[in-house]
């Protein structure tokens, strides 16, 4: 059974823990000809530049928003979508719904980029032909600060709701139906079956689910953001893994960029570690 894990062990140590060297870049005024071993140490230099640089704030606040939206409009979604789905009594039209809700998960964000970016298009995309067609002016939501926030929560919405709600509606399978029949014995109607039975049962998954998307409170969506955002829209729409990525590879600043990596993992580090004592104080629960 030990050599079962091996495999994973190694995978961890290769992709995981290996490439933790390259944290010492933070530290250093990286020359790329030099490698780490060759370049300048600078100390706590580029936390100093992380800290009084306005752009970094704005990116900042920028993912927190971003981040926060997710979590109190998409969280809830899939939990819900399981506990309906829990009372869908025939099989053929319960795994009709969650096959359709369950694709879109599939889709790169590429395709979906382009997809959203067609419906969306102020030149004879769907939702501005409707918007139109009701004598309305076409918006430029993917290059309108004011409505690009909104596209990203949608879409993020659209394509892993359905995923999500899989973890819930494994947890509901997990609950002895014993009790949904002793329920019904004394009188407990479908609704309160569900409050009753449904949700303190799933309660230690949402939780630990919850936990765990605290702890990823600064990945706002690098990859979609990256495939949908452009410079228009800097303002409301650059998180700290685009900003990462644009100082990185696009001005070549691998210190500067390694040294705000770090402090996203740190700061994630420290919520799921908030997260599990406030969870253990306040619900008894903890995920470790």
């Amino acid at each position: 059974m030990y050599a079962l894990l091996l495999p994973g062990l190694v995978f961890l140590l290769l992709f995981k823990y290996t490439p933790m060297y390259g944290i010492l870049i933070a530290f250093q005024d990286f020359n790329i000809f030099g490698g780490i071993g060759g370049s300048e140490w600078v100390g706590l230099a580029q936390f100093e530049k992380l800290i009084h640089s306005s752009d970094f704030m704005n990116v900042l606040i920028n993912t927190l928003v971003i981040s926060l939206y997710k979590i109190v409009i998409l969280f809830p979604i899939p939990v819900l979508i399981a506990l309906l789905l829990n009372e869908v009594k025939r099989m053929f039209f319960k795994r009709t719904i969650q096959t359709v809700i369950y694709l879109p998960h599939f889709l790169s964000w590429v395709i979906i980029s382009g997809l959203f970016i067609t419906i969306l298009s102020p030149a004879g995309g769907l939702v501005n032909v409707i918007i139109s067609s009701f004598g309305g002016h076409p918006v430029s939501f993917l290059t309108d600060n004011q409505f690009f926030r909104s596209v990203i929560v949608f879409t993020a919405g659209w394509k892993e709701t359905g995923w999500n709600a899989i973890v819930f509606i494994a947890a509901i399978a997990g609950i002895e139906q014993e009790q949904y029949e002793a329920a019904a014995i004394d009188g407990a109607g479908r609704i309160r079956q569900m409050i009753s039975i449904t949700l303190p049962g799933i309660l230690p998954t949402v939780v630990l689910m919850f936990i765990l998307r605290i702890g990823s409170l600064l990945e706002a969506g690098t990859e979609q953001i990256l495939t949908m955002y452009n410079p228009l829209v800097y303002q409301t729409g650059d998180v700290i893994g685009t900003y990462v990525y644009r100082l990185g590879l696009g001005q070549q600043d691998y210190s500067f960029s390694t040294a705000v990596g770090l402090f996203n993992s740190v700061v994630g580090f420290v919520l799921v570690l908030s997260g599990n004592m406030l969870s253990r104080k306040f619900l008894n629960r903890s995920i470790w």
